[in-house]
This record gives structure tokens, sequence and C-alpha cells, in this order.
């Protein structure tokens, strides 16, 4: 079966306070309602990702607490991988690649600019500037995490919080 990743660059962050380092940055008002709306769009849409893995900078494990209000993909099958914080388009693809097939669908919560440039690598299709909180929908031509970046996938949708309608 082709495997389908869904990119999520992490919603809307906090300069409030700048006594907080950028791994530590909180979300926004914002951010913090546009998190669990992304994550009800995607329920709408039957999307139940089977595995997702998450920066662990504060703004991008917020996001995924948000959107897992809505999905509720179970705790056993999100992790956190240090890799994805300040990762290049090369480390995000090389994480891509290294998924357990046994998995069709994988969540990625991340940082642009690399999560925008994935888009590009993978489907061959601009990803322009994700706003925060963006979900970009990618099915892969290949029923092979291992091949991802390799093989042109599908660019299905780029959904974000305040995209009309």
């Amino acid at each position: 079966m082709p495997k389908t990743l869904y990119l999520v660059r992490h919603a809307k962050s906090s300069w409030v306070n700048p006594s907080y380092s950028d791994f530590d940055r909180p979300l926004n008002d914002r951010g913090r309602h546009d998190a669990p709306e992304m994550g009800r769009r995607l329920k709408e849409k039957g999307i139940l990702p089977e595995i997702i893995i998450s920066s662990p900078a504060r703004r991008a494990t917020e996001t995924l607490d948000g959107l897992n209000r809505e999905l509720q993909v179970n705790p056993d099958s999100v992790f956190m991988q240090k890799r994805l914080y300040e990762a290049s388009t090369e480390i995000l693809i090389e994480i891509i690649q290294a998924l357990n097939n046994t998995a069709d669908s994988a969540l990625i919560i991340g940082h642009n600019p690399s999560m925008s440039w994935a888009i590009e690598k993978l489907s061959a299709e601009p990803g322009g500037n994700l706003p925060t909180c963006s979900v970009a929908a990618i099915r892969l031509d290949s029923n092979d995490w291992n091949l991802a970046g390799i093989c042109t996938g599908e660019l299905l949708f780029i959904d974000y919080p305040r995209k009309p309608a």
C-alpha cells in the first residue's frame, strides 16, 4: 500500500518572554487554538496517522498535544525525535526513510524551513512558506518509506488554519 505522509509545521509560538530559549518557546493563544482545529479538520477527513513523530521543542510538543486532543492517536505510537529540531531537509528525509514499513501513514511535526522544502523534495511541487500549523499531505509513489525523496510523491493537499474555505 502506498505510504501517506502528513507534514505539520508547529502552531504559532509566543515571543513575549525573551528569557525563553528558542527550544522552550510555548505556543501563543492563536497557536493553542489552531492546533486542535487542525486536528479536527484531519479527523473530519478521516485521517488518523498510525505514527506521529514530533520535534521535542516546546512549541512542537504543544502542537502535538492540540492535534492529538482530536486525533487521539495511541501514546505508544507517538515519538519525540531530537533530530527534527533545526533539521535540514536531508535529515528530515532520513527520518522519513527510517520509518517502519508496517505503518502506512505517518505525521511529522517540525519546523520551517525544512518542512516547506521537504514538500518540494517529496512531491516536486512548490511548498512555498508553510504558514504555522499547516498540514501538507503527500502520498508517496512507493510501499517503502526508504524510497521517500527518491520516488516522487503526490501532494494531496495543504491546509492551514486561516485558509479560505
